[in-house]
């Protein structure tokens, strides 16, 4: 079988979710003894080593943010000159959404839904953000649309009307370095609650805050910290201040992957109070490091976590403190949760993923 991944989530992401997804299911494909191209023009990936068994046809460029647009245009002309006319290809699985239709001409075309943020919490966009047309526009020229949970599947059907026989589900995986890294909790060895991710709108970020704030039990035993998704923000430290969350008490991380596995070694507990997720990385990431996890029970979070986590409201803060205090608080409760977590996480793995992503291939060309 030939596969060919397009350009698009190489070229936009130096790390990140959707670009690590295609990364580890082209290599176990590829492994698998199928033929995998990735044709990537002009790409900023920094995923690939030379001992990948797939790497991006093209050129390696920096990540220069006046250039975005511009090296869209370029791999997106070029794609559309030397791979739309291509004979030999299979399956072509676009990498996210476009305008520009470069599939072979042979290919039975492949689309994944990573979520529907930008259609359920459009709010939180520009009205000049056109994410939600362009993936419209895509998911109704694609033979079969591949969807990462139930939930997000569920979504796509409602929100966009595509019939439930184009779709399937295939979960995600999760791969991150298992090195240990000592890393300190905080100044003082106060230990902590972690966060991952970026913060804004329907993650949810200062409803965990405002949960923190009003705990006397949380805020003088606890410190959280945060790791990725930039600086605070001056509301963020606005609201911890009218909290009267001391600023020692909040800590800002970013890092390598080890960096992370050492936090999430350290914690007291991993808290996900996200209004929404596609599917959540996070939370098995924490698992697979024995650390509990406490999760929003919106979206694909429950779907994803199982029993292994401690499940709130997260639009009830008051549930969310309770959820939090219950763990950090009972070692017995903490310790089921960790124990429960390392049976979890081996239900997901990116191998399962690959399989079935090749499986459905299979059937496509089958007709």
């Amino acid at each position: 079988m030939k596969i060919l991944y397009d350009h698009q989530a190489f070229s936009m992401q130096k790390y990140g979710g959707v670009s690590r997804y295609f990364y580890e299911i082209a290599n176990r494909i590829a492994a698998a003894g199928n033929e995998v191209e990735l044709f990537a023009p002009l790409y900023i990936n920094e995923y690939f080593r030379n001992d990948c068994r797939v790497r991006p046809r093209g050129i390696k460029i920096s990540s220069l943010p006046m250039t975005g647009r511009i090296v869209g245009a370029v791999n997106a002309a070029v794609s559309r000159l030397l791979v739309r006319p291509r004979q030999d290809v299979d399956i072509f699985h676009e990498t996210y959404y476009s305008m520009v239709d470069c599939c072979s001409l042979s290919a039975k075309r492949v689309l994944t839904i990573h979520d529907m943020i930008h259609e359920k919490f459009a709010n939180n966009f520009s009205r000049w953000y056109k994410t939600q047309q362009i993936k419209s526009h895509a998911v109704r020229r694609a033979d079969h649309v591949i969807c990462i949970s139930e939930n997000t599947r569920r979504d796509l059907i409602a929100l966009l009307g595509v019939p439930k026989e184009k779709t399937s589900v295939v979960y995600l995986g999760s791969s991150l370095a298992t090195q240990n890294v000592a890393v300190k909790p905080a100044e003082g060895g106060k230990p902590f609650i972690l966060y991952v991710g970026s913060r804004g709108g329907y993650k949810n970020f200062e409803g965990l805050l405002r949960a923190y704030g009003h705990s006397s039990l949380l805020k003088n035993g606890f410190s959280i910290v945060c790791f990725g998704g930039g600086g605070f923000s001056a509301s963020e430290l606005s609201l911890a201040e009218s909290l009267h969350i001391s600023q020692d008490s909040i800590l800002y991380m970013s890092g390598t992957d080890e960096i992370l596995a050492g936090l999430y070694t350290s914690a007291a507990a991993f808290v996900c109070p996200s209004l929404y997720e596609g599917f959540g990385i996070p939370p098995l990431e924490a698992m697979s490091f024995g650390c509990p996890v406490i999760s929003a029970n919106v979206s694909s979070l429950p779907e994803v976590v199982g029993d292994a986590a401690e499940l709130f409201d997260p639009a009830d803060e008051a549930e969310m403190r309770a959820a939090i205090e219950r763990v950090v608080s009972t070692p017995e409760r903490a310790q089921l949760l960790v124990d429960r977590g390392y049976e979890r996480v081996k239900q997901f793995s990116w191998e399962k993923c690959a399989q079935d992503t090749l499986n459905i291939y299979k059937k496509l060309l089958q007709g």
